[in-house]
């Protein structure tokens, strides 16, 4: 298992009872992809800019992990991870959705009643998800914090888990700072709407 399929799982525990939009959640699976990339090797930061390991490192050996390498801005000036985030991150929640549905990682939950229609989408009783829980309750910091930034994150002070790795560190700073990027932009347009429809039922439209 990787860290962007392990977040996924844990971010679809319906017993965790986490709501997730899935524009931050592809946010904070770029990041950990970046995160997993970093620990295989496959790339090193200089700054806050992406830069590929020299020659031909071997593959991560997921085909998730392969794709999102082989995506990577091999020539200078190198990606930064806030401009990987916003590139990769498009849609990258769905594509982790349809091949983990595939695997049969996730499953439709049964409707109760008469109803024929395929349910939401869960994560399967699997060596996977026993994993990714077990990751998550022996509060993995690189997990946990990226699960608290899909929740809006917050200063937690003292009780921030340790990471040691500055990479790491700076991986995980860009994707709370986006994840709230988005989450401002999403406020400001809520405002607006809100705004215009209150102008439009004043006109008697």
């Amino acid at each position: 298992m990787t860290t962007p399929r392990d977040l996924l799982i844990i971010s679809m525990d319906a017993e965790s009872g986490r709501s997730v939009e899935q524009g931050e959640l592809s946010l904070a699976l770029a990041g950990a992809e970046i995160v997993d990339l970093l620990a295989a090797g496959a790339i090193g930061l200089d700054g806050d800019h992406i830069v590929p390991a020299p020659g031909e490192p071997a593959p991560p050996g997921d085909p998730l992990l392969d794709a999102a390498a082989r995506s990577l801005v091999r020539e200078a000036p190198y990606e930064s991870v806030t401009d990987w985030l916003w590139r990769r991150g498009l849609g990258l929640s769905a594509g982790y959705r349809a091949v983990l549905e595939e695997e049969g990682q996730l499953v439709r939950q049964r409707r109760r009643g008469f109803s024929l229609r395929a349910g939401e989408l869960a994560p399967a009783d699997s060596a996977a998800r026993r994993r990714a829980e077990e990751r998550w309750k022996s509060q993995d910091p690189v997990l946990v914090l990226l699960a608290e930034a899909l929740g809006g994150g917050g200063d937690r002070g003292a009780d921030a888990p340790d990471v040691a790795d500055d990479a790491v560190a700076t991986v995980l700073a860009a994707v709370n700072d986006a994840v709230a990027e988005l989450a401002g932009v999403r406020q400001r347009r809520a405002i607006e709407n809100a705004a215009f429809d209150n102008i439009w039922r004043g006109t008697g439209g």
